[in-house]
């Protein structure tokens, strides 16, 4: 799938999505393209996310300023324009399957609430984070405020939404935003679909029980329930015995070390 703001492609069982969009504007082209393209992943196993000039600039606001400008002052109408980024963002965490976000240059804004709703998140040593929102007298609102101190902490995550200062990738990494940093964007790309592709051979049931137990947010107890509960549904002693025969064989292949 591919249109003016997205394309979707495919190398096996991974899925890529790029934002093909001016340097990765999110305009509303954009929030409509997503359901489209996320629908369409027929059987991916996992997926990767990346911009192609950069990752993201954060929200087109001339493209959007149409849209939201007759909203402000109303609440409700507010709500119903926001509902369809909302949707965006929150189809890539509630998808099946992990999902990569692969960052280089910048990712701004809603760039960056994007990048928090994926699962794991690497970048390349030239990206640059920053949530500014609070400098254009607006309140991030697409999920920013929520997922980033689960991410990075409470402190960091008002650090980057009070000041709207932008972090490098060395400090990106240090905090907890990104998990690894490449050299170079051709490096991050492939690590990311190396990364994608290896979260591929995992039991798909297994991944997914893994990604809801993380983002539930429930109480100690209840996530523990729910966690056996899925197991207790989900698991069987085939897919189990499988496993474990895979993970045998893949120690007996191994060279060991000079």
């Amino acid at each position: 799938m591919t249109d003016e703001s997205v394309q979707l492609t495919r190398r096996g069982e991974v899925a890529t999505l790029t934002i093909t969009s001016k340097k990765g504007s999110l305009g509303p082209a954009f929030w409509r393209a997503v359901p489209r393209a996320l629908a369409d992943l027929n059987g991916a196993r996992a997926l990767v996310v990346r911009g192609q000039d950069l990752f993201s600039v954060g929200l087109d606001v001339k493209a959007t300023a149409p849209v939201i400008g007759p909203a402000l002052g109303n609440p409700a109408a507010f709500h119903l324009v926001v509902a369809e980024m909302h949707a965006a963002v929150e189809a890539f965490a509630a998808l099946p399957i992990p999902v990569v976000a692969a960052v280089h240059g910048w990712c701004i804004g809603a760039g960056l609430e994007l990048m928090a709703a994926c699962d794991l998140r690497l970048c390349s040593a030239d990206a640059r984070f920053s949530l500014p929102e609070v400098r254009l007298g607006i309140t991030a609102d697409l999920g920013g405020l929520q997922r980033l101190p689960h991410l990075v902490g409470q402190g960091r995550a008002a650090h980057l939404a009070l000041t709207g200062l932008p972090i490098d990738a060395a400090t990106a990494e240090r905090w907890g935003l990104v998990t690894e940093v490449l050299p170079t964007p051709d490096a991050l790309f492939a690590r990311a679909e190396e990364l994608a592709a290896y979260l591929a051979t995992s039991p798909p049931r297994a991944l997914e029980g893994t990604k809801r137990t993380l983002q539930d947010g429930l109480s100690h107890t209840e996530s523990l329930h729910a966690a056996v509960a899925w197991n207790a549904q989900h698991m069987t002693a085939e897919g189990l015995m499988n496993a474990l025969n895979r993970d045998v064989r893949g120690t007996q292949q191994e060279k060991p070390n000079p």
